[in-house]
């Protein structure tokens, strides 16, 4: 899993996977404004960010392959 990817998956679920900082960057992107650190606790921001995310996700869903071992 990239970072992107990883970003896109907690931007979406609230979930976090891989870094915050990476999260809160693409964040930043998507909703085009700064974000401060506290503003993560508001359930509305990730409502906003949940729906900005969404093609993003199914981007990264379109592209499973099968892990090879």
């Amino acid at each position: 899993m990239t970072k992107h990817e990883a970003a896109v998956i907690s931007a979406y679920t609230g979930i976090m996977v891989g870094s915050f900082s990476d999260m809160h960057k693409y964040a930043e992107k998507k909703l085009n404004r700064p974000i401060f650190t506290h503003e993560f606790a508001d359930k509305d921001l990730y409502k906003e960010l949940k729906e900005k995310s969404h093609d993003d996700l199914i981007k990264i869903c379109e592209n499973i392959t099968e892990n090879e071992e």
